[in-house]
């Protein structure tokens, strides 16, 4: 009988200590069979903690973590129905590429020739089929990622964790390899739980993205609703680049509210009475440039990009960023402008 739970992850009140130190004070997290799963946040912030506790290779210090509805607090990593992905790939590099996939199953006892037809079709759902014979050093940094991600499917985990996975590639090839590696799950439909410090990744592969900070969950939410209401300085300057400033709500029917920012003014959407002075994110890309009124300021870098160009501009609210990707000639340093809103990449923060 198949179990409806296979897939699921739940840690319940974990904490992990260090000596003296905790690492995360007290975790509580489900995750949905299916799901893509990021771990997002700065150095330090607990989540490579919290993918090592998953895995088994780091035990907590209180709490428990259940892998299939199944409480796998204290079972070794050998024993609970997961792989991990490395960011070193690590392949053995004395041993063919069918041979580093067939690897882990003959270790658990699968015969030799059942092995290699499994790690044959493992191969081709990566994408690489017909270059079992190859060694790992004959293959591109991209194709040993997905030789890795093989070795790993081929197990048929309950859940596949990936360890910043894209970090050794370049930026070309990371977007290529996370469009493959989201394909792919989205395909098959495994649960993954994936650490990242790359915000643009996250945004891409992410069914959810659970920031932390500290060792706790700062949000917890879709890409979308991330990056369009951050619920605080952090995410907003964390999940995309936001400037954050002062502005002032004079006017709110708990639904929408009218905002003043210097010059500036739009109506957003928002939850509840919220009124007076508030700290509000603004995208890059939520301004004109040309405004016949707004907020004066003066362009103190500019640069060319292709499909866009960058400006740093100094006004009265300090120094801005921001995105311009109408077809007009690029503004040279010196230059005056009004700013307004496009109605697009405003968020209130908090109060100010």
């Amino acid at each position: 009988m198949s179990n409806p739970q296979r897939g699921s992850v739940e840690f319940r009140a974990i904490r992990k200590n260090y000596g003296g130190f905790t690492a995360i004070p007290n975790l509580n997290l489900t995750i949905e069979p299916g799901q893509l799963v990021t771990l997002l946040g700065p150095s330090g912030c607990g989540k490579t903690t919290t993918l090592r506790m998953l895995a088994g290779l780091e035990t907590p210090s209180a709490g428990s973590i259940l892998i299939g509805g199944q409480d796998v607090t204290r079972l070794p990593a050998n024993r609970r129905d997961v792989t991990m992905v490395f960011q070193s790939y690590a392949l053995f590099p004395h041993m063919s590429v069918i041979e580093n996939i067939a690897y882990g199953l003959e270790s658990g006892g699968m015969g030799r020739s059942e092995a290699k037809a499994a790690a044959d079709k493992g191969l081709d759902l990566v994408g690489l089929g017909g270059l079992g014979k190859r060694l790992p050093s004959e293959l591109s940094g991209g194709q040993q990622q997905r030789v890795a991600v093989a070795r790993a499917l081929v197990l048929e985990p309950q859940v596949l964790l990936l360890d910043e996975p894209l970090s050794n590639l370049d930026a070309r090839l990371r977007r290529r390899v996370r469009t493959e590696i989201r394909e792919l799950q989205q395909r098959l439909g495994f649960t993954a739980v994936y650490v990242t410090h790359d915000q643009d990744e996250a945004l891409a592969v992410s069914d959810r993205i659970i920031v932390m900070n500290q060792g706790e969950i700062a949000q917890d939410g879709s890409p979308n609703a991330l990056y369009e209401a951050p619920a605080s300085e952090f995410i907003a300057d964390f999940i995309g680049e936001a400037n954050v400033v002062s502005g002032e709500i004079w006017s709110n029917d708990g639904n929408r509210a009218h905002l003043r920012i210097g010059g500036m003014e739009t109506t957003l959407p928002v939850q509840g009475n919220l009124a007076g002075p508030v700290r509000v994110a603004l995208r890059p890309n939520a301004f004109t440039l040309g405004a016949a009124s707004g907020l004066a300021g003066r362009v103190l870098s500019a640069a060319y990009l292709g499909d866009h160009a960058e400006y740093e501009i100094d006004t009265e609210l300090g120094r801005l960023f921001v995105v311009d990707r109408s077809d007009r000639a690029l503004l040279p340093s010196g230059s005056q402008i009004t700013l307004g809103l496009s109605g697009q990449g405003v968020a209130v923060v908090g109060r100010s």
